[in-house]
């Protein structure tokens, strides 16, 4: 429905249910994209590919714990005849799913200055946004032979008017919510407000929002909402209130969380009855060099290892893998 905003916190009464028997489930979401030098200033050209094989290691590796794996795609990506290559056939058979990653610095049409205001694609102007969001879904749909249902704009960066366009264009899903986060010191968005259990972003019901899962840690985390965006004037202080156990902000990501931390947030999300846990990396960590969190053979190991350990805990736990599909076939819509 028109005039939604997916930057204010929804409004009372938005929460989604899901049918009985539902239980609590987790989703694992790929940020599929290219390898770039994460501390040198954005640009069109300067990135590559090179990390694409390693996508049918990790599913194969997901297979094995019953897990479909939810790869969100940019246009680097999806040009590339390697990304079908590796998880194409996991695709068509339904053992992973594709969706929507939208870098608009790399994404077409080129009409507007690459900076880090305009890397955040709700920042550009509607028209633009909505070209380059509809040149980047066609081009996965050709890629794949199958529709994406699910968005994440990339750097989480929503504008006004992104509701409008994945409404326009069918998409069933977005998770671009990284709730407890703020960006707006580098002009994107501020999603400290908003909540971890999914709601509907529409009064008609046809978008639902799955907020990235990120939780407080500690017998302060009740105040982590009050204590966290001020600890911007003093970012040592993160770390004492972290050290001493006091608290400690932990999404659920391999990348800058310990097992043992990550083994933590879980438990919280568990025990305070979400629905859907949602997990999130970036696919150029799968090769050595490509991100801070993956620099040599060992730390890739570790990487398998955090997941490894967290897929039977959550077995342990009772929390099954869930889908795109699955999700949208078991909410409800009274």
């Amino acid at each position: 429905m028109p005039g939604t905003n997916l930057l204010e916190p929804p409004r009372k009464g938005s929460e989604a249910r899901f049918r009985d028997g539902f239980g609590q489930r987790f989703i694992v979401t790929v940020d599929t994209e290219e390898e770039f030098d994460w501390n040198a200033p954005l640009a069109r050209e300067a990135h590559g590919v090179a990390a694409i094989p390693a996508l049918r290691q990790f599913q194969q590796f997901c297979e094995g714990f019953g897990v479909v794996p939810t790869y969100l795609i940019d246009w680097p990506i999806a040009c590339s005849a390697n990304a079908p290559r590796a998880i194409g056939e996991a695709v068509t058979a339904g053992r992973a799913e594709i969706g929507v990653q939208l870098h608009p610095w790399v994404s077409p049409p080129f009409e507007e200055e690459v900076s880090e205001f305009n890397s955040y694609a709700g920042n550009l102007p509607y028209a633009l946004e909505r070209a380059k969001f509809r040149s980047l879904q066609d081009r996965i749909e050709q890629a794949f032979g199958v529709s994406p249902r699910i968005y994440r704009a990339g750097r989480y960066g929503l504008g006004p008017r992104t509701a409008d366009i994945l409404t326009e264009f069918g998409m069933a899903i977005d998770t671009s919510v990284r709730a407890r986060f703020d960006y707006s010191g580098t002009g994107g968005p501020n999603y400290r407000n908003h909540p971890l259990r999914p709601y509907w972003a529409n009064s008609d019901r046809s978008l639902l929002e799955l907020p990235l899962t990120t939780v407080y840690w500690g017998p302060l985390r009740q105040m982590g909402n009050v204590i966290y965006p001020h600890l911007w004037r003093a970012p040592s202080m993160r770390g004492v209130l972290a050290k001493t156990g006091l608290l400690e902000r932990i999404p659920l990501t391999p990348e800058g969380v310990t097992v043992q931390e990550a083994l933590r947030g879980v438990d919280i999300a568990i025990d305070e009855g979400l629905p859907i846990l949602v997990f999130s990396f970036h696919s150029p960590s799968l090769e050595p060099g490509h991100t801070p969190y993956v620099r040599n053979e060992d730390d890739l190991d570790s990487l398998y290892g955090w997941w490894r350990t967290l897929f039977l805990h959550l077995q342990r736990r009772g929390v099954k893998s869930t889908s795109v599909a699955d999700i949208m076939s078991s909410v409800t819509l009274a």
